[in-house]
């Protein structure tokens, strides 16, 4: 659980560098909104498993040394406003694989309110992967037009 906590602090830090970015080059405000809309989310998404963690433990979450997935896969640098179509793809990409890793963890745990919040997550990470999906068309068709 320690993992995915610090996995979605770092995907939050992100998603804010890719609105950032997005704002640098201008790209549509739609775009821009995606991301720190994702940002905030992923923030409550680590405070929400913290919170758990602390409960269930009585501690702090214990340090761990491993990059978070989804964070990894998101390190793409956005040049010029054409990449934000594979920025935008690739985060798609993270978010599917979120989903399935927090439904695997789902089937996997032997704790009811744990496996009804491992859904719940994989829920928001499919809300994720779709909105990010109608910026991806929008753009896509934007930028096949220049």
């Amino acid at each position: 659980m320690s993992y995915w906590i610090r996995g979605e602090y770092e995907e939050a830090e992100t998603y804010w560098k890719l609105a950032k970015r997005a704002k640098e080059l201008e790209l549509p405000e739609d775009v821009i909104e995606t991301f720190v809309v994702l940002a905030k989310e992923s923030r409550e998404h680590g405070d929400r498993l913290r919170e758990i963690y602390v409960r269930s433990y009585g501690e702090n979450p214990v340090e761990v040394g491993i990059p978070g997935v989804e964070a990894e896969a998101l390190k793409l640098e956005m040049d010029t406003p054409k990449d934000v179509l594979e920025v935008l793809a690739r985060a798609m990409e993270t978010e599917l694989f979120a989903e399935s890793l927090y439904e695997k963890l789902a089937t996997e745990t032997g704790s009811d309110s744990l496996k009804s919040i491992y859904l719940y997550l994989a829920e928001i990470e499919r809300g994720h992967y779709e909105r990010l999906k109608c910026e991806f068309e929008v753009c896509k068709k934007i930028y096949e037009k220049s």
